[in-house]
């Protein structure tokens, strides 16, 4: 929006530091490009007397330069007002290109009392030039709320400043007639200055204000747009625009002013497209369904089969509407069908390597870590082990493993000194019988016979040694 020498700590723009010659299009709205600068007057012609100056906002006005100033593009100057007093202002066109751009604005040369330039702006007029745009944003605050205060139906959108710091111009909003009088002689007795209202419309507040674009860019009423025509929705109609209000309005909450730039040549495409929207056949009546003008193309369909587009060119639809016309039918509009292919690309297939994705992913209904928790060990793909682990199963043939029992169920009694309750054990697991000691009696039983074992470690009843084992005493 500006360069880093226009824009204060916060990113609000202050006025241009460089005047005006920085070059970019946020600090110096509506730029013109003197392209006649580098070329010489004819022998005997005297240079234009006219400058073209720019004020805050893009605001410009001729001035006469009666001193005969040397004067260049970029340059401070202190000129006239209509009112009285002094303004401060950059030059921004001088010589031929002034008399181009006078005679576009119907600017009047030979006025009686022309504006006129007084001299270069020197460091004291630069001071209170500085001064006076400095209160700006704090004039228009209290402004609004003496408006609020008066209950007016406006929006003061800007305030100007007048180089000598004795006028200010507050530039308002407002749906209907406003009565400002008594707001005028309370702003003018708070601020010490000579205050004039001047009422804009929605599209000349966004172009003072400024702003991004849909589009990305700034707004075109805020850098080069002056002039504005009127829009309607049959513009958008023209184009095949959803008449949609969000998308057709501006920032400014007016119909966009680019709707007009590429009108003239929709227009003029639409020349080639019959204005009848329906055809008659052999097979029966068919209705325009969807014209596309930038391709030329045109889809129908029968009143019997709606789901079923048939795709043409203009120039086959014009020559069926001239048959028509004629009293003729043509036979179908699948002998003018036109096949609308629409490349795709191919997918690219990814190799399961170290640019895809999905490598660690698993697929569903496959565990995770089922053989770490149960001291099993980690297979390839076909059931092979990997190296360092050993072949063995607990399970007959490595069969599959039998169902894991459920933890919630409640456990039997436990195992008495004849043996293990019946329906206790596994089907499918064998039962492990422990081998007593030498010093237990017939009817003593270790403490290997119990019928569950760890299941977190290893998931199965394993014997503890029999060197280890003390025997039990005699229940007897």
């Amino acid at each position: 929006m500006a360069c880093s020498s226009c824009s204060s700590s916060s990113g609000v723009p202050k006025g241009c530091k460089s005047n005006g010659s920085c070059g970019t299009g946020g600090c110096n709205a509506y730029n013109v490009f003197d392209w006649l600068s580098n070329m010489q007057l004819p022998a005997g012609e005297s240079p234009f007397d006219w400058v073209e100056v720019r004020f805050k906002n893009g605001r410009k006005d001729f001035y006469k330069n009666t001193e005969n100033l040397s004067l260049h593009a970029g340059e401070a100057v202190t000129v006239s007002t209509p009112n009285g007093g002094h303004d401060v202002g950059t030059v921004s066109v001088t010589g031929e290109l002034v008399r181009i751009q006078m005679r576009k604005a119907q600017a009047d040369t030979e006025a009686e009392a022309p504006l006129v330039i007084y001299r270069k702006s020197s460091q004291r007029d630069l001071d209170r030039w500085k001064e006076a745009r400095d209160r700006e944003d704090e004039l228009m605050r209290k402004a609004r709320s003496m408006a609020d205060y008066h209950k007016l139906d406006m929006k003061i959108s800007d305030v100007e400043c007048q180089g000598d710091g004795a006028r200010a111009t507050f530039y308002y909003t407002a749906d209907a007639r406003v009565d400002f009088r008594a707001l005028i002689r309370e702003m003018s007795t708070a601020f010490g200055l000579r205050v004039e209202m001047r009422q804009i419309g929605a599209r000349q507040e966004a172009g003072r204000l400024g702003g991004i674009g849909s589009c990305g860019r700034e707004l075109c009423c805020s850098t080069w747009l002056k002039d504005y025509r009127s829009v309607s929705t049959s513009a958008a109609r023209y184009q095949q625009l959803s008449l949609n209000p969000t998308k057709l309005a501006g920032n400014c909450g007016k119909l966009k002013c680019c709707l007009n730039y590429e009108l003239d040549q929709y227009a003029e495409a639409l020349k080639a497209f019959p204005k009848s929207q329906k055809v008659r056949t052999k097979k029966g009546r068919a209705d325009v369904q969807k014209m596309d003008i930038l391709t030329g193309m045109v889809w129908l369909a029968y009143r019997d089969e709606p789901g079923r587009w048939v795709a043409m060119k203009a120039e086959d639809f014009s020559e069926m509407v001239a048959m028509n016309q004629r009293d003729e039918e043509p036979a179908s509009l699948e002998e003018k069908e036109v096949k609308v292919y629409i490349e795709t690309a191919e997918p690219e297939l990814l190799q399961p390597e170290e640019d895809s994705l999905t490598r660690f992913d698993r697929p569903k209904g496959e565990g995770r870590g089922k053989n770490r928790k149960r001291g099993g060990k980690n297979r390839g793909p076909k059931g092979e082990a990997n190296a360092g682990s050993a072949e063995r199963s607990d399970r007959p043939d490595n069969g599959p493993r039998p169902e894991r029992r459920n933890r919630d169920r409640p456990r039997g009694p436990k195992a008495s000194a004849e043996g293990v309750p019946a329906g206790q054990r596994s089907e499918n697991r064998p039962a492990q019988t422990a081998q007593p000691s030498a010093n237990a009696t017939s009817g003593e039983q270790t403490r290997s016979e119990k019928p569950r074992g760890n299941r977190r470690r290893g998931g199965r009843n394993r014997s503890r040694s029999n060197s280890s084992e003390k025997p039990r005493p005699s229940e007897s």
